[in-house]
C-alpha cells in the first residue's frame, strides 16, 4: 500500500481512493488534490450552509445505519468491506446496494489520474459534453468542427460535422435524450439541427447530409440580428430553450417547427439557460445584468414577468446548471464565483441595486480588479458562494456531479487558468484541481456513471481523467463496457 500524489493504492488491482478526509493539502503541484487559502475561506464561508441542502445531500451519501455506528466514528467514511458485507447481510433489503451506499463508496473515487488525450484539434474547444447515457462524447471546436466520440468502442470519432454558416464560434450544442438528434448554436438567430443516428460519418452541411436551419427571430425582433449563447433540448426532445444577445429567451417547438414562445427576460445578454427539470415547466436563465430569474410557463401572465429574481452576483452570469429536482441550482458568474441557489429564497422583483461599482472592468480582456474581490452583494439571495477559481475571457461552465456515483455532493467548473476545479457542495471545500491544459478550460463534463471527467480547452486538447491508476496506458473499452454493466447490477 503506498501514495502518490495524494492518492492511495491499495493492491495491484488498481482501486484508488482519494484521501480527501486526510491528505488534502500534503501534495500541491501536477493533477494534485489540495486546498488552497480561497477554498479555506469559502469553507468557513459555508458553515451554516442551508440545512435543507446539506442534509439532502448527505442522506444520499449514507449507508445503512447500521453500518454507520459499527465504525464507533460516524464521520469516518464505512470501508468497502463493511460496505460488501452489508451487502450480503441484505442491510437494503434488497440484495444489492442502496443508491446511498453506492454514492457512499464512489464519490470517494474522484477522476484526477490522468489526463490522457483524447483529441487534439488546431482551434478553441468551446464545448463538450456527454450524452445522457455516457455512451457518446460531444465535442465543438471554433473551427467550424463538432466531433461526436463513441466512448464504448475506444473513443472512436463516430460523427465528425462541419458546420454552417458559423459565426465567431459554436457557443452551445445539445444532444436531444435519445441521441438522435444534436443542434449547435453560434453569434445566429439560426440554430442547426443534424440528424446523429444517421451512417454517415462525415456530416459536411447541406453536401452529405442536411443541417436544418430553425430560425428563432420572430416579427417583433425589428429585424435585429442576434446571436444565441445558450441552447438546450427538453427532456422529451420536443422542444428547445434558448438564450440570446438579444436579451431574450426562446422557446422552439419542434413537432410545429415554429417558435412558440419569446420573452424579453433580462436588460442584457442572456448567457445561460435550461429547463429546471424532466417536465419543462420552469426555466432558469442568467444574464449579464448580474440576475438569476426564474420562468414558469403555466403562468406567463403577462410578457417578461418571471415568477422570481435572484440576486447575489455582482456581475454577469456565464452559466447555470440545474440540479434537477426544481428547486437548486448552480451559477458561474464574472465576479469570480459558483453560487448555489434555492428558488424558494427568490423575489418577486429586483429589491435592491448593489451600487458598488468605482471601476471599469471588462472580463474579456481584463484581470479582475482587486478591490472587487472582498465586495458582497447587500441582497445577496444565495444560498453558498464558492472561490477559487477564475472566470474570465469566456463564458465558463460549472455543473453538479452526477447523482448516480456521487449523489450530487461536489459542483466543478472549467478556469480561466487552465485547470479544473471540484468542491465539496457542502463544506466548500476545494477538494481537487486537475492541471494539464495551457488556456483557458471553458467547458468540462463529468460522466453519468464512469468515475471519469473530460475536460477541454482553448489549447486544442480535449483530455480524460479517470480515478484508476493505470500508467500511461488509458483504460480500454472492454474495461470500460465491464465497469458499466458491474455498476449498473452490482452497485
Amino acid at each position: 500500500m503506498y501514495a502518490i500524489s495524494g492518492v492511495l493504492y491499495i493492491d495491484e488491482m488498481g482501486y484508488a481512493m482519494s484521501r480527501l478526509e486526510i491528505e488534502s493539502s500534503l501534495s500541491e503541484d501536477g493533477n494534485a488534490i489540495h486546498e488552497d487559502s480561497s477554498s479555506r475561506q469559502t469553507k468557513k464561508l459555508l458553515k451554516n450552509l442551508d440545512n435543507d441542502i446539506a442534509q439532502i445531500t448527505k442522506l444520499k451519501s449514507t449507508p445503512h445505519q447500521r453500518l454507520v455506528h459499527g465504525t464507533g466514528r460516524p464521520e469516518l467514511p464505512v470501508s468497502p468491506v463493511k460496505l460488501l458485507a452489508g451487502r450480503e447481510a441484505n442491510y437494503s433489503g434488497r440484495g444489492r446496494f442502496s443508491s446511498a451506499d453506492r454514492c457512499h463508496l464512489l464519490s470517494r473515487y474522484l477522476p484526477v489520474n490522468g489526463p490522457w488525450l483524447i483529441d487534439q484539434m488546431a482551434s478553441r474547444a468551446y464545448v463538450s459534453q456527454f450524452s445522457a447515457d455516457g455512451s457518446l462524447f460531444v465535442a465543438g471546436f471554433q473551427g467550424s468542427h463538432i466531433r461526436i466520440y463513441n466512448v464504448d468502442k475506444g473513443w472512436k470519432v463516430q460523427k465528425n460535422i462541419l458546420t454552417k454558416s458559423l459565426r465567431w464560434t459554436i457557443t452551445d450544442t445539445s444532444l436531444s435524450h435519445d441521441q438522435r438528434y444534436l443542434v449547435y448554436a453560434s453569434m445566429s438567430p439560426i440554430v442547426n439541427i443534424v440528424n446523429v443516428g444517421s451512417a454517415e460519418t462525415e456530416s459536411l452541411a447541406n453536401v452529405t447530409e442536411i443541417h436544418d436551419g430553425l430560425d428563432f427571430s420572430s416579427s417583433d425582433d425589428g429585424g435585429y440580428s442576434f446571436g444565441i449563447f445558450s441552447v438546450k433540448f427538453s427532456t422529451d426532445g420536443r422542444e428547445l430553450v434558448a438564450g440570446s444577445s438579444g436579451d431574450s429567451i426562446y422557446v422552439y417547438d419542434l413537432e410545429a417547427n415554429k417558435l412558440s414562445l419569446r420573452i424579453l427576460a433580462h436588460m442584457s445578454d442572456v448567457n445561460t439557460v435550461c429547463f429546471a427539470d424532466e417536465t419543462s415547466h420552469l426555466i432558469y436563465s442568467g444574464s449579464d445584468d448580474s440576475f438569476c430569474k426564474v420562468w414558469d410557463r403555466r403562468c406567463l401572465i403577462s410578457k417578461g414577468k418571471p415568477a422570481g429574481v435572484l440576486m447575489g452576483h455582482l456581475e454577469g452570469i456565464t452559466f447555470i446548471d440545474s440540479r434537477g429536482d426544481g428547486r437548486y441550482f448552480i451559477s458561474n458568474g464574472k465576479d469570480q464565483t459558483i453560487k448555489l441557489w434555492d428558488i424558494r429564497k427568490m423575489s418577486s422583483n429586483v429589491t435592491c441595486n448593489p451600487g458598488y461599482r468605482t471601476y471599469e472592468w471588462d472580463y474579456r480582456w481584463m484581470d479582475y480588479p482587486p478591490q472587487a474581490k472582498d465586495l458582497n452583494h447587500p441582497c445577496d439571495q444565495s444560498v453558498a458562494t464558492y472561490r477559487g477559481h477564475s472566470v474570465l475571457r469566456t463564458l465558463i461552465r460549472c455543473y453538479f456531479s452526477p447523482a448516480f456515483s456521487t449523489g450530487q455532493k461536489y459542483i466543478y467548473t472549467g478556469s480561466h487558468n487552465a485547470c479544473v476545479y471540484v468542491y465539496d457542495l457542502v463544506s466548500g471545500a476545494q477538494v481537487a484541481t486537475l492541471k494539464h491544459h495551457k488556456s483557458p478550460v471553458r467547458d468540462c463534463s463529468w460522466h453519468p456513471f464512469h468515475t471519469m471527467l473530460v475536460s477541454s480547452s482553448w489549447d486544442g486538447d480535449v483530455v480524460k481523467w479517470e480515478f484508476a491508476g493505470s500508467g500511461d496506458i488509458p483504460a480500454s473499452s472492454t474495461k470500460r463496457v465491464f465497469r458499466r454493466h458491474f455498476y449498473e447490477n452490482y452497485l
